[in-house]
């Protein structure tokens, strides 16, 4: 098991580490998981911990938190089905009480005997600082399992998550990215330096002035579309943010999935969106094997819409 605080050797939160060739990336699947504890204090339930946020002051009311003083107190999300778990992310609270989840196990598998507690254990949690982001990897490099608990062993027990991030791969082999270089087009904008078409150029540097990124002007639901000319399915959708400014102008952003080609294309199913940028350039988004021919990134509102790279791992679709 090997275990380091996000930040360091220079590479930070969710930011992708790129090698010789493109694979594909691993999303955080325990967003669209269903989560549980053994019991929950008033406004802390278990999906605050699968909410996507990484704030750990308990007051802000993004963490999960148990009854206090229990015996083996424990917190499962359900991926719905079995993956092969790479890493799971903890965050721990920030605020106080950063020695609670001292000795905390990490569990994985398919089974719910004991509530999913007796699951082979991928990792121990020794100790985590006060509102720090720690990543563990399961000994032997991944486990396989639909069921990713954490519990404290032991009496006079309490467990608060404020996020718990698992980073998973399909079971097929890896996919790569069919968004290079495909047919975009995007609403009002400028098509010399912020072209819809920069978006899936394969330049990763995030600097609008490099004529690497897509950006429409300051309209109502701004939108940019891909085609990839036949029905894929989806295994998740990566998007690179601008880094030189304007990180917030991706805020809201709806990614669309399906196969109408109609206006603003915001009838297709909606894979996921993106709430807030923060400090983050890189986001991943679980699409969970939806189907389509035609992706949409749309801002539900007026603004702007800008992306130095946009990026879909899917295969072609079987069709009967």
């Amino acid at each position: 098991m090997h275990r380091y605080d996000d930040g360091q050797f220079g590479i930070k939160p969710n930011q992708s580490v790129r090698f010789c060739f493109q694979v594909h990336p691993l999303p955080n699947v325990a967003m669209k998981g269903g989560a549980a504890q053994s019991s929950t204090l008033p406004f802390a339930a278990a999906s605050r911990a699968v909410d996507g946020r990484r704030d750990s002051f308990y007051s802000a009311g993004f963490c999960s938190h148990t009854a206090e003083n229990e015996a083996g107190p424990w917190w499962r999300v359900d991926l719905r089905r079995t993956h092969i778990v790479r890493f799971v992310k903890v965050t721990n609270r920030g605020d106080c009480c950063a020695e609670r989840l001292d000795g905390a196990e990490i569990r994985i598998g398919n089974s719910l005997e004991n509530n999913g507690n007796n699951n082979p254990r991928c990792a121990s949690i020794s100790h985590i600082r006060a509102g720090k982001t720690n990543t563990y990897h399961c000994a032997g490099g991944s486990m396989d399992g639909r069921f990713v608990n954490v519990v404290i062993p032991g009496e006079r027990k309490t467990l608060t998550l404020c996020e718990v991030e698992v980073y998973a791969t399909p079971t097929v082999e890896p996919l790569l990215n069919v968004a290079l270089h495909k047919p975009t087009g995007q609403s009002w904008g400028l098509s010399i330096f912020g072209g819809s078409h920069h978006a899936v150029g394969g330049c990763r540097s995030g600097q609008y002035w490099g004529i690497c990124c897509s950006e429409t002007f300051l309209q109502v639901k701004p939108w940019w579309h891909l085609d990839l000319l036949a029905v894929h399915k989806f295994s998740a959708v990566r998007i690179l943010n601008r880094r030189d400014c304007c990180a917030t102008w991706l805020n809201d952003a709806e990614i669309r999935i399906g196969n109408s080609d109609s206006r603003y294309r915001t009838t297709n199913p909606r894979c996921g969106s993106i709430s807030s940028t923060g400090d983050t350039s890189t986001f991943t988004l679980d699409c969970a094997g939806m189907e389509g021919r035609y992706v949409a990134v749309v801002i539900p509102k007026f603004g702007m819409l800008t992306m130095c790279e946009f990026e879909a791992f899917a295969s072609l679709a079987d069709i009967l």
